[in-house]
Order: C-alpha cells, then structure tokens, then sequence
C-alpha cells in the first residue's frame, strides 16, 4: 500500500501493523532526524502551494487566495518551522527536584515517543488542520497516520500525493475515503488520535477510541461568543469582528458565533459592524475575496436557520441585501435579538451569519454565556482591567483573545483547544509535542538515602527519622 490511497477497510490494519512494526524497530529518531522530517516537510508545502491553493478553491468552488495564503500555507508554515527550532530544547529530560527523605537520588521527565499517531482531518482548513497536528507529532518522534476528509476531495488528493512522495509509508500515510473508512479508522489501536470536527462526531470517535483505551484529544466546536463591553470602542472592534466572522465565510471553529452587545448601544453597533463588512467584503456574494460554503449540504443548513429566524419574526440584515450570488454564496448576514429557542442560538453556526443579542448588565452577559455549553473561544472588547479580570475569572473557555479575534491560534506557545464540549486536550507548540509524547517519569537512586532508614524491623531509629521528615521535608 502505497503512502496515499483511497483506502480499503481491510487495509487500515496493515498499514497500522506497518507503522507499529518500524517504530518497534526504531522508537527514538534523535533531534537531526526530526528536524529532517519536519524540514522535507516545509520544503514540500512550499513547493506544492500553488497546487493547494487551487484544489481549496475547487473544492469550495470559490476559495480566497489572499486567506488561503494566510490562514493554511503561512500558518502551516509557522507550526512546522517553531517546531523544527524547539524540537532539539523539547526532547531534553526535564529535570525535578527530589524531598529530604529521597536526598542522594535525581529525578526527571524523559519526552518519550508514543508511536503510531491518528490524525483526522476536517474540510474546513485541511491545510493548516493537517500541517499543525503533524508538526506537534513528528516532533515528538511518531509515526503518522492521517484520515483526510471527503468533502474536501481535490484538497485531500493533493495532501495525500504530497505525504506520498515525501516520506515512506511506513512514517506518515494519508488515507482518503469516506465515512466508513473514518470510523474504520478511529477504531484503530493507536497509541494517541487527535480528532477535529464537531462535537456529535467528536462524541462518537471518542467512544469508538475508548475500546482500545486510546488517549484522544478532540478539537471540537461549539458557540464560540464576542463580548462587547460599555467601554468598548466599536469601530476597533468592528474590523476585527467582521475579519474573524466573515473568514472562509465564517466556516471556522473559533469563528465568533453570538456578539453580546450593550442594549442601549445595539443599533450603534449594528450600523458600525454593517459598514465594515461592506468595507471588507463589498458586493460580497460575487466579490472574489470572499469563500463559497462548501457544499449544498452545509448550505441548505445555513438557509434553513435564516428562514427560521424570518419565520420567528427576527430582524435579518444581508450584506448586500440584492445581487446575483456565485455558487453557494450566503452574504454576510446579521441577525438581531433573536429568541434562544432558535436553531441559530442552539447549534454551532458554522457560516457567515452573526446573531446580535442586546443585554443590560455584564452579569448578565456573564450569566447568558455561563448558561451554555463552554466554547471553544471567548472574545472580549473593553479598556477596563476590572472588566477583563472579571470576564476571565468568571467564565470558562477554550482560549481567550482580547480586544482582538481569532489571533490566540497563531501564537505557537499558547496551547489551542476546548473545553468540555467544545474539546478535550491541547495542541500547537510544545503542548502538542507533549500531547504526543509520554512524558516518563524517571527516579535514580545514587548511593545510600535516607530511604533506607525506614525499612523494618522498626525501632527507636525508624521513628526518630519519621518524625523528624514528617515535621521538617519540604
């Protein structure tokens, strides 16, 4: 089986067996080999871009290039590259300190390869979604699997052609194929999988791994809210807002979902946030710059929620309101005060429309976003410390960003993922080489200890000792 195919379910096992049989014979590649993986692999995005960038926009048949080059190649890019530069500071024993009663003895932390990894890779942003999972992985020294998704098809041929000629398949393979081939997949004994996609798959892939007792870290979704604040400068806050919404036209996991806004300041907002898409994205159903849905599924959802809300009597505001869409074109769409019993304020949006609920207090906005499921991200606009600290110590989510949207997944040291619901597990960074590593503890004694004072037959001694540790070990 070769490193990329549209996989049989019978043939999941073989590669897996392939995989676990050449970690067996080599579990710990030093520093030099990984940063040769993961430099193969920069080169090899670098070399094939262009070709990715024209398979997302066939897939979505209509992808930006300006946010294709930003938000899968350069961030891609990014993950691998810090990953290459830290991996050697990674892998080193990480020294701790030992108690009075275990003197003449160290300890440490040895990062240990785990082995074969599963990946599963979403539609949304395959690029970046595959690139930055991988890095963590590879750097910790696995070996790789990855199930690329079907509704990205041209995407994922490209991928799966690019792990083919750039590693062994018995490194790092890439398997198309469609649902059952998933679930084949997931039920696999990999030593962690990593999972990005909506919390009802994320519930059914964690059960499938729990057969197999496989540690899993599920990146999943979720309500995801903007919390404008009294103080909050809208016109800042709008730019950023419409950036983090209306990208890939809103198909984003820490997209915004919800904006809570001050009741006496929602119109203001409201005609802020309508000029700034208009700035960013005019004529946006037939404007190049701006992402198609990707499917007649994902769309046909995405109308039923707006009609919904119109039969509800909610206000509805398209960005522009007339035009002649390209295929699968939803304009950027607000919708105001709507009731909760909506399936737009009970499901994960996923798409380029915005509710806008008014509230009166912030505890009250604090309380609304307590009363729902944790999100995978939280937004906030103020100029008040007092607001901000309370904002973080009152509420729980995934990550946080602050007067800004969507920018806490770019940097590499900040661990990314959800909470509860919205996810299990980190990644990016040196969380994702932890994720993906076992972090061994290891104890050696030198010498005599302390220790050796307790053993029976007790006595005066023995006593004396144990005293004295209990009163004085630190």
């Amino acid at each position: 089986m070769s490193a990329s195919t549209t996989a049989s379910i019978s043939s999941l096992e073989a590669v897996f067996a392939r995989q676990r049989s050449a970690f067996n014979e080599h579990p710990y590649p030093n520093a030099v080999e990984r940063r040769v993986q993961l430099d193969r692999l920069i080169e090899a995005v670098l070399a094939r871009q262009d070709a990715i960038a024209a398979a997302l926009n066939q897939d979505f048949s209509g992808r930006c290039l300006a946010e294709v080059r930003y938000s899968e190649i350069f961030v891609s890019l990014q993950s691998l590259r810090h990953a290459r530069r830290h991996v050697k500071q990674w892998m080193k024993p990480r020294r701790v300190p030992v108690g009075l009663a275990l003197q003449m003895a160290k300890a440490w932390v040895m990062p240990q390869p785990l082995g074969v990894v599963g990946i599963v890779v979403p539609w949304n942003y395959p690029l970046f979604l595959t690139m930055g999972p991988i890095a963590g992985a590879l750097a910790a020294g696995n070996r790789v699997m990855l199930k690329l998704s079907e509704f990205a098809p041209a995407t994922s041929s490209a991928l799966a052609r690019l792990f083919a000629e750039t590693f062994g398949a018995d490194l790092v393979t890439a398997v198309e194929g469609d649902a059952e081939v998933a679930k084949a997949f997931v039920q696999l004994p990999f030593d962690h999988l990593l999972f990005t996609g909506s919390t009802t798959i994320g519930r059914q892939v964690m059960h499938a791994a729990a057969d197999n007792l496989t540690p899993v870290t599920l990146e999943l979704g979720g309500k995801s809210p903007v919390v404008l604040a009294p103080d909050a400068g809208f016109s800042q806050a709008a730019g950023s807002i419409a950036y983090a919404k209306f990208l890939n036209a809103g198909q984003t996991c820490i997209a915004p979902d919800y904006a809570l806004v001050p009741a006496n300041r929602l119109e203001e907002f409201v005609a802020i946030l309508r000029a700034e898409i208009e700035k960013q994205y005019p004529g946006a159903t037939g404007n190049r710059d701006y992402t198609s849905i990707i499917n007649e599924k994902q769309y046909s959802r995405l109308q039923r929620y707006l009609e919904e809300a119109q039969a509800a009597g909610t206000r509805v505001i398209r960005i522009p309101e007339e035009g002649s869409p390209a295929p699968r074109r939803i304009p950027p769409t607000l919708v105001i005060d709507p009731p909760d019993h909506l399936r737009i304020m009970q499901e994960e949006i996923f798409g380029p429309i915005l509710p806008v609920k008014p509230y009166h207090t912030l505890d009250e906005a604090i309380r609304y976003i307590n009363a729902r499921p944790r999100p995978l991200a939280l937004y906030l606009y103020t100029r008040s410390s007092q607001v901000k600290d309370d904002v973080l110590q009152r509420t729980v989510s995934g990550g946080v960003s602050i007067n800004e949207t969507l920018l806490h997944i770019a940097v590499e040291d900040l661990p990314f993922g959800g909470v509860g619901p919205s996810g299990l597990g980190h990644y990016h960074g040196r969380a994702g080489f932890d994720t993906f590593s076992k972090l061994k503890p290891v104890f050696e004694r030198r010498g005599l200890t302390p220790g050796a004072l307790l053993r029976p037959p007790y006595g005066r001694l023995q006593d004396r000792v144990m005293r004295f540790l209990i009163r004085w070990s630190r």
